[in-house]
């Protein structure tokens, strides 16, 4: 086996006395899909937002194709790899889909050393992967919910990630628009992007994921296949009670 894309070694974040991450160690392989689910409150949003760096860790290492990059901001980490998307889509609303695409490629991407004629055919190509190209011209506060879904993705895409946070990118939609959307995260897999999905939508993180970790009051406490996890009787007790 490769060794890992990202090594998480006892990650714990604290705000003031509260711990909401504590003692997490896990590793994600290069191309993977996993899955990270717990009942609401467990500290998902809260680890991802420690790797993706909108939160610095309190304690613990966190390595990135073997290099720490825990006290890094989060623009930095993105220019490495690591790009995410957010349970809230949060577009330039006042922008086109277009000229979205166009921030992350001139300013992660390229970092400013590409024309704007190669920006656009790039950006172009995404929306087209996306099906979002009939779109380009369109100002984003005028998106459907699906379409600020995929337009979210994009744009986490167009910062060439190696590694994609995808924080509940289908919450809200209908059975139809979760399939399109576990379609596009497919599609991005097969090119070799590893994938974090963190849902609630038990059906849909299950058959998408390889493995699953599952986090209960800030603590890892399981992982393994989907069919281990869902057996488990620790996740059994986190969302059933039992």
């Amino acid at each position: 086996m490769s060794d890992p894309l990202l090594s998480i070694r006892k990650l714990t974040k604290r705000f003031g006395g509260y711990t909401a991450v504590s003692n997490v160690t896990l590793d994600i392989y290069p191309g993977e899909r996993i899955g990270l689910i717990g009942p609401n409150g467990s500290g998902k949003t809260t680890l991802m937002n420690c790797i993706s760096g909108s939160l610095f860790v309190t304690e613990g290492s966190l390595l990135f194709n073997a290099q720490e990059v825990s006290g890094l901001a989060a623009h930095q980490r993105t220019r490495l790899g690591i790009s995410r998307t957010f349970q809230i889509p949060r577009p330039f609303r006042s922008m086109t889909v277009l000229d979205n695409l166009m921030v992350p490629l001139e300013y992660v991407a390229y970092r400013g050393s590409v024309n704007a004629h190669r920006a656009r055919t790039d950006a172009l190509s995404i929306l087209d992967d996306m099906g979002l190209a009939d779109k380009a011209n369109v100002l984003s506060g005028a998106m459907t919910q699906v379409e600020l879904r995929k337009l979210e993705l994009a744009r986490a895409l167009a910062a060439r990630p190696q590694l994609l946070i995808c924080d509940e990118s289908m919450a809200g939609l209908s059975s139809v628009e979760i399939a399109e959307v576990l379609e596009i995260l497919g599609r991005l897999n097969q090119k070799g992007i590893a994938i974090i999905m963190i849902e609630h939508i038990m059906q849909a993180v299950m058959s998408f994921s390889q493995r699953v970790y599952c986090l209960d009051a800030g603590e890892l406490v399981c992982q393994g296949t989907p069919a281990e996890v869902v057996a488990d009787p620790h996740v059994q007790r986190a969302y059933l009670g039992t």
